[in-house]
């Protein structure tokens, strides 16, 4: 048990019996009242947000997670595929438990993959992953300083805002968390 002063976005914490990811918190100490920390929190389950006002001087369970290193395989279009790299054991998993992060899956790809009580929770991809870029209009001769940009699709399916000269083949590197062109691979 920790105190709600002591959480910070990331956990993720036992409430009503369920678990969520902390999405944001602040701490707020208005005039003359106690203070209170305001958590935006996200249903592991559900996906849904909620809000929730604790008492500084609430106690909220931490839930604690086994986490491990998992290679992605490939997927069959309902189950995504994944190996154990210590134990080379494999699992699979729904894009409902995947999210958004099925944009940035490609073959190799090393995750972390964190369980609670034996079963699959979340996927913590990379910062950046590489990805070929499969389609887009043609680069422009010269317009390697202007800041233009232009739609890329890449091989995942993920479209991605990308300067004037990408062109079609070329390598990327991707941010996962905003979903952003970096560089050139």
């Amino acid at each position: 048990m920790l105190s709600a002063t002591q959480l910070r976005p990331g956990m993720v914490v036992k409430f009503n019996n369920e678990l969520y990811s902390v999405f944001s918190m602040s701490h707020r100490t208005p005039g003359n009242l106690r203070g209170f920390v305001q958590v935006r929190m996200r249903s592991l389950r559900s996906g849904s947000m909620m809000e929730h006002r604790f008492s500084s001087e609430d106690k909220v369970e931490k839930a604690i997670l086994d986490e491990q290193q998992m290679e992605y395989l490939y997927d069959d279009g309902e189950y995504f595929y994944f190996m154990n790299t210590e134990n080379y054991e494999q699992m699979h998993l729904t894009k409902d438990l995947l999210g958004d992060a099925t944009d940035y899956l490609i073959p190799q790809l090393k995750v972390h993959v964190e369980f609670y009580e034996g079963k699959p929770i979340s996927v913590e991809l990379p910062a950046t992953v590489d990805l070929t870029v499969v389609e887009t209009e043609p680069g422009l001769k010269g317009s390697t300083v202007s800041n233009v940009t232009k739609p890329a699709k890449m091989e995942t399916g993920l479209v991605v805002q990308v300067p004037a000269f990408i062109v079609e083949g070329e390598k990327i590197r991707v941010n996962t968390s905003e979903g952003t062109y970096q560089e050139r691979a």
